[in-house]
Order: C-alpha cells, then structure tokens, then sequence
C-alpha cells in the first residue's frame, strides 16, 4: 500500500507512462513526440563514492525523433539541497545513456512549484556552462476535472487531477466524478489508482469523503484500504456513511429517511443503500429497487 503523497505523486507515472508524455502536451504545452515504448529504468544514481544519488522515478521512452530519459521528482517543499542535486542528475544520466534527460517535478504546493520552475543556471552570467530548466506539474497548471464525462476520456489524467489538487480546498470536488469514471476500468488498475489517490488528500474530511465513496464500490471491497475501512465500520458508522454521501453531494435528507437509515441493521443493505447514494437524486431514492 501507498503510504505517502511522495511516493504516489511518481509512482502514478510508473503505473501509466503514457500519462507523462500527454501531460507534456496538453498540461505543459511541450510538443513532446508520440511515444512507441516506455521502459522504467533503475532510479540509483550512486557512484562509487559513498554519496547516494537517487531519483524518484526513471523511465526510458522511444519516440520517432529518438529517445528520452524522463527523470520525475516528486516534491513536497523548497528544498535547495534537491534543487542543487537536479543538474547532477541530468549530467550524469546524460554521460551514462548518452540520451537526452528530461525533468520533470510533481508537487501539490503552488509556492512550491514557481520555486521548482525557476531555471538553474551555472556558469558565467552572460555564458552558462549549464542551464537546467525543469519541467512543473502542481495545481497551477494540472486541469481540475471536475466532470464525470471528462474523467472518464482519461482517467489517469483524472487521478492525476486529484492528486496535485488533493490538498487543497477544491479535492472534494474531483472525487466523486473520478470514483464513477474507475468503473470504467478494470479492477486492478482502479486499486492501484485508489491507493494513490487516498495518499496524496491531507484535508481530513475529503479523505473520508473518498472512502466512503470506494466503500461503495464493489471491487474496492477486496482492496487493502477498503479493509481497514470495513475492519473500523460498525452499523451504526456504515448508516453515517449512506448520509454523509447524501449530504456531501447536496441532497436534503428528510427526518423520515434518517430515522430509517440509522435504524436500518443490516449491514449488506448499508451497503446498497451506500452504492444507491453515489448516484441518487433525492434521498428516497435509497429505497427504490431497480427492475
């Protein structure tokens, strides 16, 4: 299981390269060539000296105008020691695979990411012997998808979306249309990209949010994550749940369905109530039976 935003933010590249190369295009406006093939590489870059050099995540693609090396950190707050780390990377991965490198940094921090953007330059002003001008992904500039019917068109893109959005104000909005469009994908994939996202939201409720919403999700229930939440559910916190569903999502719930809900046992009829409640328009419609 995921157990950081650190982790997630560069592990969702490794999980969907192709996300990478169409941020390139449609998020960074970079005219990146049409990858053919991708291959993750070793993210050690240490050399004999005992100095530890890694990156986060490595990976090697294969265009028509040749090959990249696309170095991805993820980065959670200034830090001048990693920024002085980054033309070392490239020089030396430039040396190793004669290739050329490409960086790219992930953050969730805004602040973080105009420091991230600024070029590097070493060298005599006027003539830099090296100039490294990193490539930014944070919520400045990753789409916020907020619609069901454009998340499901991509949805890595979409997980990404509330990934770097995930600590700000604004996540909650994104979660509900991404739970509907990991439907559309198979299982496997969705856990992946529900363990990533579940890492990267600090605000407490929209982290709750998420996980009712997975808990109404049937594949999800063999997921890690959706066991710990099962382990921790009691009857009476699977009926909050189908509410709390309700309520986030605006509809009003009358005193009528409370009083039922809450008094409602059954914690497989929780469950369908919980499922009814993603996509309910009003709150009776828990009660409805589909033919």
């Amino acid at each position: 299981m995921v157990s950081s935003s650190h982790e997630a933010l560069h592990r969702v590249f490794q999980k969907d390269p192709a996300l990478l190369t169409r941020a390139f295009q449609h998020v960074l406006r970079v005219p990146f060539p049409e990858p053919r093939d991708f291959a993750v590489l070793n993210a050690d870059l240490t050399e004999i000296e005992p100095v530890e050099r890694r990156v986060d995540t490595l990976m090697r693609v294969e265009t028509d105008a040749g090959a990249y090396l696309l170095v991805v950190e993820a980065q959670g707050k200034k830090d001048e020691s990693k920024r002085s780390s980054w033309p070392y990377y490239l020089a030396y991965l430039y040396a190793k695979y004669r290739c050329e490198p490409v960086l790219i940094v992930i953050t969730q921090s805004s602040s973080t990411a105009r420091w991230a953007a600024r070029p590097i330059r070493l060298g005599v002003p006027g003539w830099h012997s090296l100039t490294v001008r990193p490539l930014v992904l944070s919520p400045e500039n990753v789409p916020l998808i907020v619609d069901e019917k454009e998340a499901e068109r991509d949805v890595p893109l979409a997980v990404l979306s509330a990934m770097t959005h995930g600590r700000g104000p604004q996540a909650a909005a994104i979660l509900e249309p991404l739970a509907t469009a990991l439907r559309t994908i198979d299982a496997e994939s969705a856990a992946v990209f529900v363990q990533f996202v579940d890492s990267c939201l600090a605000d407490p409720q929209a982290k709750e949010i998420w996980r009712d919403l997975m808990t109404a999700i049937h594949y999800f229930f063999r997921h890690p994550v959706a066991e710990q939440v099962r382990e921790e559910g009691r009857v009476e916190e699977s009926a909050e749940m189908t509410l709390n569903i309700l309520e986030w999502r605006g509809i009003p719930v009358p005193d009528a369905v409370r009083e039922r809900v809450l008094a409602c046992a059954d914690r497989e009829q929780l469950k369908a109530w919980a499922r009814r409640a993603v996509h309910a328009t009003s709150a009776e419609e828990l009660f409805v039976v589909s033919g």
